[in-house]
């Protein structure tokens, strides 16, 4: 599992923006291990006795842990053997960013292979300055992420990063510069700051992207004004951290948990106040209202979601089989919505991640988006059938690079006829390809018509679907979304 789905199923399952920083300060320690009776013992053992009291305390209330490279290498050898132990006890699912600040050509290579290999890190903070070679040497491993420093929090740093004016200062430039070095779910940005008007200014650059502070804003007033300058138009998108002072408190526990509540209701005030046109939902993180029965579909909030974009049409559509059906299953408009398009890959990735495939085949034209940001997610070759052969050029059946006997995992939107996916699975085979699985998004027939399924399964191919019509019907209606008259016509 990559960074950013790690990241954002944290931050749906903890209901949770806060990141613990795992910083062994000596001074902060003192009184801590005096009322443990740890007073008496040395500093890595008062470290590792209040390390693991922090996560214990905060694992159910953060998405993310951030310790200090530089608090572990200062304890010599013995700090970095510390910071593995800090890797085993933080939980497998909440991602562990270091926060290194590095900034040094020459030891890029040889650092990335440490964090990422050795220690196991999702992500780690660098400096900006040296362009983009410095972030080039971690983005090579797959599913790791950078966190780039665009302002820092001390005073002394002002006459720098805001040159040569607050036209167009340099903390700004490097907010548009980093962001062509990756994409969204590879590059996040780190905002040292307590003035909401320099996040804000980060946030108008860069609103599609992961913002992570590192001021200790322990006022409600300043909290208030930092979500409004700091999320993203979905509400989502800025981590904050648990300030330092609660880590070495008895209560500490409570108080993460007290202090997620407050963020979970300042946000849900945030969003009442959004104009009634804004596009404000939350598909991260924002749980939908329990079902009166208690149980409630994972897959509801993107069910929903979709609806309401309009991927579920009514009326009388012509399908390109020539049948005619009562609604239509539109999902090509997702591609425009990043954040949405990123849940529907995460549903493929479920059923993917069962199977055993050397290479994934999207069928042209509508599943190959998808196909492509399955291939990026799952780190596998993609490779396509061609709807119809050039007459010019290389003339290939197949595009993409394979090698006969290579396994085939076939990717599909919608499953109506399987007359596309046969189609496709033909070029294939005739090529030396195997092909066992079809994964599709949506089993349009359901349970109450299985021809296609049936007509695949009855060659060899087994069929996945990360929904049928009938799920899908059921959480449109239990939400109010669909008359009854219009969910008998569904399912």
């Amino acid at each position: 599992m990559g960074f950013f789905v790690k990241l954002t199923d944290a931050i749906a399952d903890r209901q949770s923006l806060l990141v613990t920083g795992l910083d062994p300060n000596p001074e902060m320690l003192q009184s801590w291990a005096a009322r443990r009776g740890l007073a008496g013992r040395s500093f890595l053992s008062q470290a590792r006795h209040w390390i693991k009291a922090v996560i214990e305390a905060t694992a159910p209330h953060v998405c993310a842990y951030k310790p200090s490279l530089g608090f572990y290498q200062a304890l010599g050898p013995v700090g970095l053997e510390l910071l593995l132990e800090v890797r085993d006890l933080v939980p497998p699912d909440l991602p562990l960013i270091v926060d290194a600040k590095h900034g040094d050509l020459n030891s890029s290579s040889a650092l990335a292979h440490y964090l990422f290999k050795e220690l196991g890190a999702d992500a780690v903070t660098l400096s900006p300055l040296a362009g983009q070679d410095i972030a080039a040497p971690f983005l090579l491993y797959p599913g790791k992420a950078v966190v780039m420093t665009c302002h820092s929090s001390n005073q002394a740093a002002r006459v720098i990063q805001h040159h040569p004016d607050e036209s167009d200062p340099l903390y700004v430039r490097i907010v548009r510069e980093t962001q062509l070095w990756a994409t969204p779910d590879q590059l996040l940005l780190e905002v040292g700051t307590s003035d909401p008007e320099v996040l804000a200014r980060v946030r108008a650059e860069a609103p599609e992207r992961f913002l992570i502070l590192r001021s200790l804003w322990g006022e409600e007033e300043r909290l208030e004004s930092m979500l409004q300058a700091g999320l993203s138009a979905a509400a989502d998108g800025l981590l904050l951290p648990l300030p330092q002072n609660l880590l070495v408190e008895d209560d500490l526990s409570e108080q993460a948990a007290a202090l997620k509540g407050l963020i979970n209701r300042r946000r849900q005030r945030w969003l009442e106040n959004q104009p009634a046109d804004a596009n404000t939902s939350c598909d991260v993180w924002l749980a939908a209202p329990a079902e009166p029965s208690g149980h409630q579909d994972p897959m509801a909030d993107l069910i929903l979601d979709l609806f309401d974009i309009g991927c579920l049409l009514f009326g009388e559509y012509v399908q390109a089989s020539g049948a005619v059906f009562n609604y239509y299953i539109d999902l090509r408009q997702i591609i425009s919505d990043p954040n949405l398009f990123h849940r529907v890959l995460h549903g493929y990735s479920g059923l993917l991640e069962q199977l055993q495939f050397d290479r994934i085949a999207g069928i042209p034209y509508g599943s190959l988006p998808t196909a492509t940001g399955l291939s990026l997610a799952l780190h596998k070759p993609l490779i396509y059938p061609r709807k119809e052969v050039k007459a010019h050029g290389a003339r290939r059946l197949i595009e993409g690079d394979f090698n006969e006997g290579d396994q085939v995992v076939v990717v599909d939107d919608i499953l109506i006829t399987g007359g596309s996916v046969l189609e496709g699975i033909a070029k294939l085979e005739s090529s030396g390809l195997v092909v066992n699985d079809v994964v599709v998004f949506i089993d349009h027939g359901g349970r109450k018509d299985r021809k296609a399924r049936e007509r695949l399964e009855s060659q060899g191919y087994q069929v996945h679907a990360v929904l049928d019509i009938e799920r899908i019907t059921q959480v449109l209606l239990q939400a109010g979304r669909l008359s009854p008259e219009q969910a008998a016509v569904l399912g």
